[in-house]
């Protein structure tokens, strides 16, 4: 296929739309971008920017504590001790809005100047050859394509037993429309965005209840970094209720109740439902074109992310591959890569790094405790406390650890954890081991600055080296 000619159509402007976008134009395409909501989507506007500039806001103020810790104390101009900080939600809320518009707009900019046109609307599927859009001024157009790209993203779930309003029962994309700070949030699920919002909010001076249907929080995390999540959560007063599903939420006046299945009831001022998501698929025509959806809505891809439709290819939340913004973008680039000619590599899941954004951070990368522990993979591992880094001592850091995971024999670097303030920063030199296969030598004789956080990485992949006897 010759790309300077390929007309490519991509449906939804997320990072596994405007990222493909990119990729398209600069081997030559003619593209053509379908999004409704504005460029970043989802990820941009009302997720991953916002709740992790919600969440920095919460860990800015957590350092007014530590500083106390550090023989550091606050006064106001009267000479008094400052004890406590507070945050005004209305202007918070405002700074989050406007950082994720400004984030849009860039990418916007940078999108049009490569020459990808912008359609505002709603794509649907007509063929594999054609997608039609509905513009958000009333009109429809019809656009013809070579390629065509789907990456719709997903939505927040709602369940029947409990419908947000906007207003006391919330999705996480509602929640920056708030003016006031909840006084009490209840918090339906444990997951990555359970966890991470009901932390926020506990920084920001809600009193926050989290109600967790598993034994533990982060029920799909490595269980040690869960157990300090979870000790840390309880530690600065947040209610964590475990093995408690909830079975419906309602409103009464100015007043949330969630019923648990057992018969309890849980009274607040809010509700952040955080109970899943379900992908954007329904009603675009792709059942209709022949591509195959998944019983749960998503769509079925391959490592290149092609569907069974020859020509037409999915991305991102849609697809239900990993929702990651990371993983979603890397889609988005092998499929352009792939139909316009270019080398690709197929998506490598093994080697992709995670990040929970709760205080401290949660990274991961390669291969789990899970997988050592159901023996599906044969390694040593080391996890030592960074209560023993001195730079962790200086910063008044107490909770956290690094892991590393070795295969047997060679030595390799096949997976690691790291449960640290700005863990998503600490984790790039593991997962640059474990992509490239670096065994634990390799990783230990590389300098670090000493004293750093990262000295950890080092020192536990020192206690990796076999010495063969």
């Amino acid at each position: 296929m010759n790309a300077r000619t390929t007309r490519v159509v991509i449906v939804g402007g997320g990072p596994g739309g405007y990222e493909a976008a990119l990729v398209a134009a600069q081997l030559g395409g003619d593209v053509t971008i379908v999004d409704r909501d504005g460029l970043g989507g989802a990820a941009v506007l009302t997720d991953c920017v916002p709740s992790k500039t919600l969440i920095s806001t919460a860990d800015y103020m957590s350092e007014f504590e530590t500083a106390a810790d550090l023989g550091v104390h606050l006064e106001d101009g009267e000479g008094d001790e400052v004890s406590d900080a507070k945050a005004e939600l209305a202007e918070v809320n405002t700074r989050v809005k406007d950082l994720a518009a400004a984030q849009s707009h860039d990418i916007t900019e940078r999108v049009e100047e490569v020459g990808v046109r912008i359609l505002r609307g709603t794509g649907r599927l007509v063929s594999a050859t054609r997608v039609e859009a509905t513009l958000v001024d009333g009109g429809t157009e019809t656009v013809d394509a070579d390629v065509i790209l789907v990456a719709t993203g997903a939505t927040p779930r709602v369940m029947d037993t409990a419908r947000p309003d906007g207003e006391r029962i919330l999705t996480w994309q509602q929640i920056y429309e708030l003016d006031t700070l909840p006084e009490r949030l209840i918090v339906v699920g444990s997951g990555v965005t359970g966890a991470e919002l009901a932390q926020a909010y506990l920084g920001l001076g809600s009193e926050v209840v989290l109600v967790s249907s598993r034994d533990r929080v982060l029920p799909g995390e490595d269980p040690d970094a869960a157990t300090v999540i979870e000790d840390v959560f309880k530690r600065r007063g947040m209610e964590v209720l475990g093995r408690s599903r909830m079975a419906g939420v309602e409103r009464r006046g100015d007043r949330v109740v969630v019923r648990l299945e057992d018969g309890r009831e849980v009274e607040g001022s809010h509700a952040l439902l955080a109970v899943g998501s379900i992908p954007q698929t329904a009603d675009m025509g792709l059942a209709e074109v022949g591509v195959e959806l998944k019983e749960s809505g998503h769509i079925a891809v391959d490592r290149v992310s092609r569907t069974s439709v020859r020509g037409v290819y999915a991305a991102g939340d849609c697809t239900g591959v990993l929702p990651l913004a990371s993983v979603a973008a890397m889609q988005g680039r092998i499929a352009m890569s792939h139909a316009l000619g270019d080398a690709v590599a197929p998506l490598q899941l093994g080697v992709v790094s995670a990040n929970i954004f709760t205080d401290p951070e949660i990274a991961t990368v390669g291969i789990s405790q899970k997988d050592l522990d159901e023996g599906t993979v044969d390694a040593d591992v080391v996890m030592l406390p960074l209560s023993r880094n001195p730079r962790a001592k200086m910063s008044g850091i107490n909770d956290g650890f690094v892991k590393l995971f070795a295969q047997k024999g060679s030595g390799a670097v096949i997976g690691g954890v790291v449960v640290a303030p700005r863990a998503s920063e600490l984790i790039f030199p593991v997962t640059l081991a474990v992509h490239h296969r670096l065994n634990v030598d390799q990783l230990a004789s590389t300098f670090t600055v000493y004293p750093s956080l990262s000295g950890s990485i080092a020192e536990a992949a020192r206690r990796l080296h076999s010495t063969g006897s």
